[in-house]
């Protein structure tokens, strides 16, 4: 007996999206998230066709005091060129055409499944944006977590605060300014930037379940999302881990998050050279909210960004970001 690929609706996926009048309804997307650093963060076109190319200073010249009819030694700075690799995030959906005409409203059945896709993108985008590692994963980009993974021994270590928990129910707040010279998404030289979608409408596709090589008439889209992350200056961005989350909603020995997130202001050389923003996940942003109820001095308010109303601490936009997962292990 032929069998339908996983990858492909069947007529109980079909009748499922069904009102009892027979029309596509509004599915209610439980699985939609929160992930504000995909409309927050600042995107620029890389150099490369692959990605972006950073020329950093390394090294100072030496200088020195002169007395008269002394001579003053010669020398220079150094610098160092880093690659920065994008990845090419990718869906396709191919629909029966017949499965599609059955209610009669082609449109509407194909977009029901069209925000599934775009849904998915997002989620995978921020995800990787926090926890990409392109050393045991190629196919992605290197993520802000695998670039501050170390509280001592590393160049960036001093921007990697520890919330004090242990164990494996940690996560992270993120503390980034965004800019040109700081840190910014990527997109490849000669790419279009953000996300693309290409309806192919009608065409033949042939199937590789069930009865190989049979071919049907489909409607076929693709989504795309060509991107990367460049780190100018790791000094502009600041990780606070360690937060242990079942101790934090419990208030049982809790990270202290209004005291962490000011650390964290301090280790920002520059707060005008870019954009900043914080990003947590829901519950430590909970707790903060919670933390800071009855202190006005450091309480959250409103502030308006890009027309819209969102929490601020110390002036900085505070963000929500479902990607942050609490299973994170313990950083040393």
């Amino acid at each position: 007996m032929a069998t339908l690929s996983t990858g492909a609706l069947t007529l109980a996926d079909w009748a499922k999206r069904l009102d009892p009048d027979g029309k596509v309804p509004t599915i209610v997307e439980l699985l939609s998230q929160t992930n504000e650093i995909l409309t927050d963060m600042r995107w620029m076109e890389g150099n490369l066709p692959t990605g972006h190319r950073t020329t950093v200073r390394t090294g100072l010249p030496t200088v020195a005091w002169r007395l008269l009819n002394q001579g003053i030694t010669p020398s220079k700075s150094t610098t160092a060129q880093i690659d920065e690799n994008c990845g090419m995030l990718e869906a396709w959906s191919e629909v029966d055409k017949d499965l599609a005409l059955l209610n009669g409203n082609v449109s509407s059945f194909r977009l029901s499944e069209a925000r599934a896709f775009l849904e998915a993108m997002n989620q995978e985008m921020a995800g990787t944006l926090f926890y990409g590692n392109s050393g045991t994963a190629p196919e992605e980009f290197l993520g802000l977590s695998t670039r501050y993974s170390a509280i001592s021994g590393a160049t960036n270590a001093s921007n990697v605060i520890s919330g004090g928990g242990a164990g494996s129910d940690n996560s992270s707040i993120w503390l980034i300014v965004w800019g040109e010279n700081t840190i910014s998404g990527i997109f490849p030289k000669g790419s279009k930037a953000g996300l693309i979608h290409d309806d192919y409408g009608e065409v033949t596709v042939e199937l590789t379940a069930g009865i190989a090589g049979s071919r049907m008439r489909a409607f076929q889209e693709r989504w795309q999302w060509k991107a990367g992350l460049v780190v100018k200056d790791w000094r502009y961005a600041v990780r606070i881990c360690n937060i242990d989350i079942s101790n934090l909603v419990a208030n049982a020995n809790a990270a202290d998050i209004t005291e962490l997130m000011i650390k964290a202001i301090h280790r920002i050389p520059s707060l005008k050279l870019g954009r900043p923003a914080f990003y947590m996940n829901r519950s430590c942003y909970q707790m903060l909210d919670i933390q800071r109820r009855e202190d006005a001095a450091y309480g959250l308010t409103l502030a308006n960004v890009d027309g819209f109303e969102r929490p601020s601490f110390r002036g900085i936009p505070v963000n929500k970001v479902d990607q942050l997962v609490e299973t994170e292990a313990t950083v040393s």
